[in-house]
Protein backbone atom coordinates (compact mmCIF):
# COMPACT_ATOMS: atom_id res chain seq x y z
CA UNK A 1 0.00 0.00 0.00
CA UNK A 2 1.31 3.43 -0.94
CA UNK A 3 0.87 5.39 2.28
CA UNK A 4 2.19 8.64 0.83
CA UNK A 5 -0.99 9.22 -1.16
CA UNK A 6 -3.36 8.43 1.72
CA UNK A 7 -5.34 11.20 3.41
CA UNK A 8 -4.67 10.95 7.15
CA UNK A 9 -6.68 12.29 10.08
CA UNK A 10 -6.65 11.89 13.84
CA UNK A 11 -9.36 12.56 16.41
CA UNK A 12 -9.34 12.67 20.19
CA UNK A 13 -12.68 11.65 21.68
CA UNK A 14 -14.08 14.10 24.23
CA UNK A 15 -16.52 13.37 27.05
CA UNK A 16 -19.71 14.24 25.18
CA UNK A 17 -18.72 11.94 22.32
CA UNK A 18 -18.15 8.88 24.51
CA UNK A 19 -20.35 5.83 23.89
CA UNK A 20 -20.88 6.81 20.24
CA UNK A 21 -20.28 4.05 17.69
CA UNK A 22 -16.98 4.35 15.82
CA UNK A 23 -18.59 4.35 12.36
CA UNK A 24 -21.22 6.94 13.34
CA UNK A 25 -18.58 9.14 14.99
CA UNK A 26 -16.36 9.21 11.90
CA UNK A 27 -19.18 9.62 9.39
CA UNK A 28 -20.52 12.63 11.31
CA UNK A 29 -17.10 14.29 11.23
CA UNK A 30 -16.25 13.48 7.62
CA UNK A 31 -18.93 15.07 5.46
CA UNK A 32 -17.48 13.57 2.30
CA UNK A 33 -17.69 9.95 3.50
CA UNK A 34 -20.87 7.96 4.02
CA UNK A 35 -21.26 5.66 7.01
CA UNK A 36 -21.00 2.61 4.74
CA UNK A 37 -17.72 3.95 3.29
CA UNK A 38 -16.42 4.47 6.84
CA UNK A 39 -17.50 0.92 7.77
CA UNK A 40 -15.59 -0.39 4.76
CA UNK A 41 -12.46 1.54 5.82
CA UNK A 42 -12.74 0.14 9.36
CA UNK A 43 -13.14 -3.44 8.07
CA UNK A 44 -10.10 -3.04 5.80
CA UNK A 45 -7.93 -1.83 8.70
CA UNK A 46 -7.62 1.85 7.74
CA UNK A 47 -9.03 2.95 11.11
CA UNK A 48 -7.27 2.43 14.43
CA UNK A 49 -8.49 3.25 17.93
CA UNK A 50 -5.65 3.77 20.37
CA UNK A 51 -3.31 2.17 17.83
CA UNK A 52 -5.37 -1.00 17.40
CA UNK A 53 -7.91 -2.23 14.89
CA UNK A 54 -11.51 -1.92 16.05
CA UNK A 55 -14.94 -3.02 14.91
CA UNK A 56 -17.37 -0.58 13.34
CA UNK A 57 -19.67 -1.04 16.34
CA UNK A 58 -16.95 -0.19 18.88
CA UNK A 59 -18.31 2.25 21.46
CA UNK A 60 -15.86 5.10 21.88
CA UNK A 61 -14.72 6.24 25.30
CA UNK A 62 -13.57 9.64 26.47
CA UNK A 63 -9.84 9.89 25.72
CA UNK A 64 -9.83 7.37 22.86
CA UNK A 65 -7.57 8.39 20.00
CA UNK A 66 -8.86 7.54 16.51
CA UNK A 67 -6.52 7.46 13.51
CA UNK A 68 -7.91 7.27 9.98
CA UNK A 69 -6.05 6.72 6.74
CA UNK A 70 -8.15 7.14 3.60
CA UNK A 71 -6.61 5.51 0.53
CA UNK A 72 -6.91 7.29 -2.80
CA UNK A 73 -9.99 6.49 -4.85
CA UNK A 74 -9.48 3.93 -7.55
CA UNK A 75 -8.51 5.46 -10.85
CA UNK A 76 -11.73 4.36 -12.51
CA UNK A 77 -12.46 7.59 -14.32
CA UNK A 78 -16.04 7.61 -15.52
CA UNK A 79 -16.60 8.40 -19.15
CA UNK A 80 -19.65 10.50 -19.93
CA UNK A 81 -22.20 8.71 -22.08
CA UNK A 82 -25.73 9.40 -23.23
CA UNK A 83 -28.33 8.06 -20.79
CA UNK A 84 -32.04 8.88 -20.90
CA UNK A 85 -33.56 10.77 -17.96
CA UNK A 86 -35.77 13.83 -17.62
CA UNK A 87 -34.49 17.20 -16.44
CA UNK A 88 -37.07 19.19 -14.49
CA UNK A 89 -34.83 21.98 -13.20
CA UNK A 90 -31.28 23.15 -13.89
CA UNK A 91 -29.61 26.21 -12.41
CA UNK A 92 -26.10 27.21 -11.33
CA UNK A 93 -26.33 25.16 -8.10
CA UNK A 94 -28.29 22.01 -8.79
CA UNK A 95 -30.18 19.81 -11.20
CA UNK A 96 -33.49 18.12 -10.45
CA UNK A 97 -34.03 15.03 -12.57
CA UNK A 98 -36.76 12.47 -13.06
CA UNK A 99 -35.07 9.07 -12.76
CA UNK A 100 -36.84 6.39 -14.75
CA UNK A 101 -37.27 2.86 -13.39
CA UNK A 102 -34.57 0.39 -14.41
CA UNK A 103 -31.76 2.96 -14.32
CA UNK A 104 -28.91 2.36 -11.84
CA UNK A 105 -27.85 5.61 -10.14
CA UNK A 106 -24.09 5.08 -9.82
CA UNK A 107 -21.52 2.46 -10.86
CA UNK A 108 -21.58 -0.69 -8.78
CA UNK A 109 -20.55 -4.31 -9.33
CA UNK A 110 -22.27 -5.45 -12.50
CA UNK A 111 -23.11 -1.88 -13.56
CA UNK A 112 -19.93 -0.17 -14.71
CA UNK A 113 -21.57 1.77 -17.56
CA UNK A 114 -24.95 3.18 -18.49
CA UNK A 115 -25.72 4.61 -15.07
CA UNK A 116 -27.39 7.90 -14.21
CA UNK A 117 -23.97 9.28 -13.20
CA UNK A 118 -22.61 8.53 -16.69
CA UNK A 119 -25.54 10.42 -18.18
CA UNK A 120 -25.19 13.31 -15.76
CA UNK A 121 -21.53 13.68 -16.69
CA UNK A 122 -22.56 13.79 -20.36
CA UNK A 123 -25.14 16.50 -19.58
CA UNK A 124 -23.08 18.47 -17.03
CA UNK A 125 -19.37 17.62 -16.69
CA UNK A 126 -18.94 19.93 -13.67
CA UNK A 127 -20.64 18.30 -10.68
CA UNK A 128 -19.83 18.37 -6.97
CA UNK A 129 -16.89 16.14 -6.11
CA UNK A 130 -18.11 15.32 -2.61
CA UNK A 131 -19.69 12.07 -3.73
CA UNK A 132 -16.28 10.82 -4.86
CA UNK A 133 -15.20 9.75 -8.32
CA UNK A 134 -18.03 7.24 -8.72
CA UNK A 135 -20.87 9.44 -7.37
CA UNK A 136 -20.22 13.06 -8.42
CA UNK A 137 -23.06 15.34 -7.36
CA UNK A 138 -25.19 12.50 -6.01
CA UNK A 139 -26.86 13.59 -2.77
CA UNK A 140 -29.30 10.70 -2.46
CA UNK A 141 -30.23 7.75 -4.61
CA UNK A 142 -33.20 5.71 -5.65
CA UNK A 143 -33.16 1.97 -6.17
CA UNK A 144 -32.73 0.70 -9.72
CA UNK A 145 -36.40 -0.15 -10.21
CA UNK A 146 -37.71 2.99 -8.48
CA UNK A 147 -38.62 6.08 -10.44
CA UNK A 148 -38.79 9.56 -8.98
CA UNK A 149 -37.17 12.92 -8.50
CA UNK A 150 -33.52 13.25 -7.58
CA UNK A 151 -31.51 16.31 -6.68
CA UNK A 152 -27.93 16.55 -7.95
CA UNK A 153 -25.42 19.13 -6.66
CA UNK A 154 -23.21 21.12 -8.99
CA UNK A 155 -20.84 22.30 -6.25
CA UNK A 156 -19.59 21.15 -2.85
CA UNK A 157 -21.30 23.93 -0.87
CA UNK A 158 -24.73 22.95 -2.19
CA UNK A 159 -23.88 19.25 -1.80
CA UNK A 160 -23.03 19.73 1.89
CA UNK A 161 -26.17 21.79 2.54
CA UNK A 162 -28.54 19.42 0.76
CA UNK A 163 -26.95 16.33 2.33
CA UNK A 164 -27.62 17.90 5.72
CA UNK A 165 -31.22 18.59 4.73
CA UNK A 166 -31.77 14.98 3.64
CA UNK A 167 -30.15 13.65 6.82
CA UNK A 168 -32.40 15.90 8.88
CA UNK A 169 -35.50 14.60 7.13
Amino acid sequence: MNNQSHRRMAFSVSGEEGEERLDTYLASRLGDLTRSKVQNLVKKGYVKVNGRSAKTSYRLKCGDYVNLSIPPESSNVLKPEPVEFGILHDDSSLIVINKPPGLVVHPAPGHSTGTLVHGLLQYCPELSGMGGLQRPGIIHRLDKDTSGLMVVAKNDKVHRFLSGQFKGG
